[in-house]
């Protein structure tokens, strides 16, 4: 796609204004967004890169810090044990040092991840539709097992064993897909 502006360079930059419920689709090349002053989310007019978008995303700390919190204590970092990555090395970086930096920084994380994903912190992926029977069958079974755990745990047995009766038809019905083939 060429520039909307200049008609000569590749668009590099695609975005939707959206003021008063009217959209407007721009597509400028990295120089005419500059003049145009449309790159606000560029700082400095550096470039666009995905960690400027991160570092934004992320810098929502202030908004989380109690406000019982005293004021004369000094803060603690929060850092990796095993790459020693601090969290706002994270977020100017825009990628963790290392496995452990996930559960390390998971307090952090939680809310930025259900912000982005409309409430959900957990990935399920799509299903193929021609596996998605049998493995939505598998999810609920699972799901369902959990929960028969948690009810005997806390003694409501009525309940564990109108799920365990749950489980075994959705088992017997897991076992009638296999044998037909699918």
């Amino acid at each position: 796609m060429i520039c909307q502006e200049c008609n000569q360079r590749p668009a590099t930059l695609h975005f939707t204004k959206v003021i008063n419920g009217e959209k407007a689709e721009f597509h400028l090349c990295d120089k005419c967004a500059q003049e145009k002053g449309e790159m606000f989310m560029l700082g400095s007019g550096s470039g666009f890169s995905i960690n400027n978008l991160l570092a934004g995303l992320l810098n929502i700390e202030p908004a989380f810090q109690g406000a019982n919190q005293d004021p004369f204590q000094q803060e603690k970092v929060l850092q990796c044990k095993q790459c020693s990555m601090t969290y706002q090395q994270f977020i100017k970086v825009g990628r963790f040092g290392c496995a452990l930096c996930y559960e390390t920084f998971k307090d952090q994380l939680t809310p930025i991840l259900r912000r982005l994903h409309s409430g959900n912190s957990l990935h399920n992926g799509k299903i193929p539709a021609r596996m998605g029977g049998t493995i939505h069958l598998r999810r609920n079974i699972e799901k369902l097992k959990h929960e028969l755990k948690e009810m005997i745990g806390q003694e409501e047995f009525e309940k564990a064993a109108e799920l365990r009766d749950e489980i075994r038809k959705l088992e017997k019905q897991l076992n009638a897909n296999h044998e037909g083939g699918e």
